[in-house]
C-alpha cells in the first residue's frame, strides 16, 4: 500500500520542485521552492521543513534563502544531500531575471551547508559550473564531489559537470555528460556503482515522449562514453540511488507529449500535460551496461487529477527497515497553485517475492 502525506500545502504560493535527505539522528528535513507560480517567478524562495516522525508530520517552513520579489535574480531547483561527515549539502541554481530560455547558460550554482541537521545553513558557496536544475552533489567512495547542470549549446540542451578533489575550494574544467545533435539532454542523476562504474541517467525534453538516456563513465566522471536509451518511456526529472537490496530505485515525471498552455488569470497552467509520477524498479546489471536494454518494473506513484496538473519532479530516500519515503510536487486537490506531497510504501509494492 502506497500511503499518502501532507508535507506542505501552503494556498499563497506555488511549492515545487522538492527533495529530501535523511539525517544520520532519523530526520528527514525536505527541500523546495516557493513561487508565483511555474510559469512566473517574480517572486522565489528556497525554504525547508523536517519530520521526526518519518514523514507523517512536518514542521512550519523555515527559509534558506531570500524571497526574490523585486530583485533582478531567481531561485529555480533546490537538492539536498547527507554528506559522509554528516553535513547537509543544498544546491540550487540563481537564474537572472528574464526566463531560464535566455539565461540557463549563466545560471550560477550555490551550495548551502549545515551542520545541525538543517536547523541553521551557511552563507552560499557560488561554483563555477553554470547551468540549471542540478544533480544533487554527488560524493564519490573516493571522497571526489561531482556536481552536474544543464544548458542549451548549439540550439539543444546539453549536460555538464565539473568536479572538486578538495571539497570544493577548487573544480574541474567543464566536462561535457551529455550532447548530441537532435536531443535535449538534461536534468542528469549520476550515480556510482559499488565497482566505481558512474552513469548519468538524463530527461530527453524534446516532448515526443522520448525515453530517458544514459551515458557511462569508467574514470569518475572525466570522461563519458556514448548515449544509450533507458527504456524509460517519457522520462522528465529521474531522480535515481540504489536500494538496500541492491536494487535501483528511480522516480520521475511521465510525460509523453507536448505540454498545452490555456491562459488563466495571467498565469500559464498546464491543460492535458505532466499528471503522472512514476516509480520504477530497475534491475542494477542491465542498467549499468553499455545498452538500450533494461529490466523494469514501473509503478505509478500518483495520479493529478487537476485541470492545470504539474507534477514529477521527486526525491526520495529508505529507512533502516526498508520503507521507502518520496516526496514529489503536485496540484490535484490545489487546483491551481502546487503542493508538496509525501508517499510511504515498502519495496513489496513492485513485486510480489514468492519463496
Amino acid at each position: 500500500m502506497i500511503i499518502k502525506h501532507k508535507v506542505s500545502c501552503d494556498p499563497n504560493v506555488y511549492e515545487a520542485w522538492p527533495d529530501v535527505a535523511l539525517t544520520r539522528s532519523g530526520k528527514l528535513v525536505c527541500v523546495f521552492s516557493e513561487c508565483t507560480h511555474h510559469c512566473n517567478r517574480d517572486y522565489t524562495r528556497i525554504v525547508t521543513v523536517e519530520s521526526s516522525d518519518r514523514g507523517r508530520t512536518w514542521s512550519a517552513k523555515r527559509p534558506v534563502t531570500e524571497g526574490t520579489k523585486g530583485l533582478d535574480y531567481y531561485y529555480n531547483c533546490a537538492r539536498i544531500k547527507l554528506l559522509r561527515d554528516g553535513h547537509l549539502c543544498i544546491v540550487v541554481d540563481r537564474l537572472a531575471a528574464g526566463g531560464e530560455e535566455n539565461t540557463a547558460g549563466r545560471a550560477v550554482n550555490l551550495l548551502y551547508f549545515s551542520s545541525d541537521d538543517g536547523s541553521t545553513w551557511s552563507q552560499p558557496v557560488a561554483t563555477p559550473l553554470n547551468g540549471i536544475v542540478p544533480d544533487k552533489l554527488l560524493e564519490l567512495k573516493s571522497g571526489r564531489w561531482i556536481l552536474a547542470a544543464h544548458h542549451p549549446q548549439d540550439g539543444f540542451l546539453s549536460q555538464f559537470m565539473r568536479y572538486s578533489d578538495d571539497q570544493g575550494k577548487t573544480w574541474s574544467e567543464r566536462i561535457t555528460v551529455g550532447r548530441q545533435h537532435g536531443l535535449n539532454l538534461c536534468e542528469a542523476s549520476i550515480l556510482e556503482s559499488p565497482d566505481g562504474t558512474l552513469v548519468s541517467f538524463m530527461r530527453e525534453n524534446s516532448l515526443k515522449g522520448l525515453p530517458a538516456y544514459k551515458a557511462i563513465s569508467h574514470d569518475s566522471g572525466c570522461s563519458w562514453g556514448p548515449l544509450h536509451e533507458y527504456p524509460i518511456p517519457g522520462c522528465h526529472r529521474p531522480v535515481t540511488g540504489f536500494l538496500k537490496s541492491g536494487e535501483l530505485l528511480v522516480t520521475c515525471r511521465f510525460q509523453p507529449s507536448a505540454w498545452i498552455f490555456p491562459p488563466r488569470d495571467g498565469f500559464g497552467g498546464f491543460k492535458g500535460g505532466c499528471q503522472t509520477t512514476l516509480a520504477v524498479l530497475a534491475d542494477p546489471a542491465t542498467s549499468f551496461q553499455e545498452s538500450d536494454n533494461a529490466q523494469l518494473r514501473m509503478m505509478p506513484l500518483d495520479f493529478d487529477r487537476s485541470l492545470y496538473s504539474d507534477t514529477g519532479y521527486t526525491g526520495w530516500v529508505q529507512f533502516a527497515d526498508g520503507e521507502i519515503y518520496v516526496v514529489n510536487y503536485i496540484v490535484d486537490d490545489a487546483y491551481d497553485s502546487a503542493q508538496i506531497r509525501g508517499y510511504s510504501f515498502f519495496p513489496e509494492e513492485f513485486v510480489i517475492r514468492y519463496r
